[in-house]
């Protein structure tokens, strides 16, 4: 079956009607909209949250700093926007798995994750984690062993919450552009490992 034959989503075709009554009404322009777009997908989002943590892999100042204050120490890379909101980073360990949700609504660390993929809006997500994070992790394909503790984190529009995943093993050799390559933004939320 080629590409062609594949109907979009109604989503999709939703964001397209949108996008072109907007410039066809000369509110919005295509250049404009690639602007946007590319600003989410390469200058915030998930690339900036895995050089975060990279860096607090390879760096254990930049860690404690981070550990203590995530915002200030995201800041020190040149990621900020907040929205005033403080930035907990919670590191996982042989002891404990963190997870975040948002119950409220979508409460998210935008400039170190990016835009918050649908599932971690939705209402089974943001309801069942709470009750059973190792059931909904394993939906994930994470295995958390039932000797490791779990705990799930609630954002609010206060406080975001971003995970520190643990590193991989035998990562000891790789650098800071090879160790951000292996992290993924479902394991800066804590829903993979990485």
């Amino acid at each position: 079956m080629s590409d062609h034959s594949v109907l979009p989503s109604e989503a999709a075709l939703k964001i397209r009607a949108i996008q072109s009554l907007l410039s066809e009404k000369g509110f919005l322009s295509q250049d404009v909209t690639d602007t946007i777009v590319d600003y989410f997908e390469t200058k915030v989002g998930p690339r900036n949250g895995a050089q975060v943590v990279a860096k607090a892999w390879r760096d254990a100042d930049f860690k404690a700093r981070l550990l203590e204050n995530g915002r200030d120490a995201v800041n020190e890379l040149g990621f900020s926007g907040f929205e005033g909101a403080t930035l907990h980073v919670l590191e996982n360990t042989d002891e404990v798995h963190n997870v975040v949700v948002c119950t409220l609504c979508s409460c998210y660390p935008w400039p170190v994750l990016g835009l918050p993929p649908i599932w971690f809006k939705s209402t089974p997500y943001r309801s069942r984690v709470v009750i059973d994070p190792r059931g909904v992790l394993a939906e994930f394909g994470t295995e958390i062993p039932a000797s490791k503790e779990i705990r799930v984190w609630d954002s609010n529009a206060e406080i975001r919450y971003f995970v520190l995943p643990q590193p991989p093993a035998n990562s000891e050799t790789l650098n800071e552009v090879e160790l951000a390559a292996l992290v993924t933004r479902d394991s800066m939320i804590g829903t993979r490992l990485l």
